[in-house]
């Protein structure tokens, strides 16, 4: 093949030499990129070509000629089929290693920042079973048995399971014998072609320091013949199990959730213990999905910001309170701002349930709420979805100038974008950031970067 040739179907050898944002395996080929699924830098494959641009290809593993020394057989039989996971071939500590890595080159290659301080990735307990939710699109076999899984990789084929290793363990139990339930009360499983039939997606999720579980069905419409018995019969059935919830969602969409959520027995919610004060969670909460470590990362925060008891915190995108409350008792006040109005209400509802009152919460979006907030907060925390800050949130922090912010994100990309706009003319620098492993077993990384006011953005 020479330079110029470059066909889809082809076959060629290329040795893997690094992992891409979404956790494929990256290497060369006659100064070519080559983005491979299932590889580890270290791995000399032989690849199948399979969409091919001039200066990049996408191919598949057609045979693994020398394994990298980080290559590890993976703990889930279907782990090369699920599409839950990428990275269980891939030994942990090289995990980490690659995660890291990850932080850096985005902050360097996007944010400008030629030696970003990114600490080593912070991690807890076991990178496995330390998911405390699932949420599984069902399915029905050509036999027409009813399956539950995560879906195979680029596709919408669900890859069934009975167990899964990533989730708390506890939580296995339900997945096989709801599935033989869902069975044998024939009730009709979703098609999202046609968008016909009714049971779309089954929710576990349970609060790790509790055991409190809660099950969840997501419905195209509002009910399901006979889900009253069959919740009681659960409830019977699994002592940890607290409520059963049908949520409806009558669009085509791939969102999971609907609006409404309705309690068919049980209670609404669970109860979870975080960083010493109790939360109510409800099947639709955002609540970081590995408890340890979202505690340890507040860990983090608390002792960077050493805060003394007089200072103003506003925590937009603050969600039920999860960092907000726990803040509350080393500041004199703080202020919450979040655009889903029930969240606000579970925020609420959680404030008054562990006594305190030195917090308040705001519904809105952030980009309309923070620019009117009339104060100068000491500490501004934001926490935004994937898709980062608004710009006028970032214009609203660059004019009112709170001495420390403390950006937590999901996506290192868009935080990369938004710490260049925060740092452009010195106007705040970065103490730290801090990486995070909220994923294991997957190519997502968290950080939490740590920024001050300069000098020169209080003398501006």
């Amino acid at each position: 093949m020479t330079k110029s040739t470059w066909h889809q179907g082809e076959l060629i050898e290329v040795a893997i030499a690094d992992l891409s944002d979404t956790g494929d395996g990256v290497g060369r080929f006659m100064e070519r990129v080559v983005f491979v699924p299932d590889t580890v830098p270290g791995d000399r494959v032989l690849v199948r070509l399979l969409h091919v641009k001039p200066n990049y290809a996408h191919g598949k593993v057609h045979q693994l000629l020398e394994p990298s020394p980080h290559r590890i057989r993976p703990s889930c039989i279907v782990a090369d089929k699920c599409g839950g996971c990428q990275w269980q071939h891939i030994d942990y500590e090289y995990q980490l290693i690659a995660k890291r890595h990850q932080v850096i080159q985005a902050l360097q290659r996007i944010g400008g920042f030629a030696q970003p301080p990114v600490d080593p990735v912070l991690v807890t307990a076991s990178s496995l079973g330390y998911r405390n939710k699932a949420t599984y699109p069902l399915d029905v076999s050509a036999t027409g048995q009813v399956q539950a899984g995560y879906y195979q990789k680029g596709s919408h084929h669900v890859v069934n399971l009975n167990q899964c290793p990533v989730q708390d363990p506890r939580l296995n139990p339900l997945l096989a014998q709801v599935k033989q339930d869902i069975q044998q009360r024939g009730w009709p499983i979703y098609d999202e072609k046609r968008h016909q039939g009714q049971i779309r997606h089954l929710g576990l999720r349970i609060g790790r320091r509790t055991g409190e579980i809660l099950l969840t069905l997501v419905v195209k419409e509002g009910n399901l013949p006979g889900i009253e018995q069959q919740a009681q019969e659960w409830l019977q059935r699994y002592p940890q199990l607290v409520g059963v919830s049908l949520n409806r969602n009558p669009e085509r969409t791939n969102a999971i959730f609907g609006r409404e959520t309705r309690c068919i027995a049980g209670v609404p919610y669970l109860r979870e213990i975080f960083a010493g004060l109790e939360f109510q969670v409800r099947p639709d909460t955002f609540f970081q999905v590995f408890t340890e470590t979202a505690e340890a990362l507040l860990q983090v925060i608390e002792s960077q910001l050493n805060l003394q008891g007089h200072e103003t915190l506003i925590d937009a995108y603050c969600g039920i309170g999860t960092l907000t409350l726990p803040l509350c008792k080393q500041v004199r006040q703080a202020i919450g701002l979040e655009l889903q109005p029930e969240a606000v209400q579970q925020a609420i509802v959680n404030a008054q349930h562990n006594g305190i009152n030195n917090v308040e919460f705001q519904v809105g979006a952030v980009e309309k709420l923070l620019p009117k907030m009339g104060i100068i907060p000491d500490v501004v925390l934001l926490d935004p979805p994937r898709k980062g800050c608004d710009r006028i949130v970032i214009e609203s922090l660059l004019a009112s100038k709170p001495a420390r912010i403390v950006y937590v994100s999901c996506k290192v990309a868009t935080l990369a974008r938004d710490l260049k706009l925060l740092c452009a003319d010195g106007i705040y620098t970065i103490q730290r950031i801090q990486s995070a492993d909220f994923f294991p077993q997957t190519s997502h990384v968290e950080a939490a970067a740590f920024l001050v006011l300069s000098q020169s953005g209080k003398d501006n």
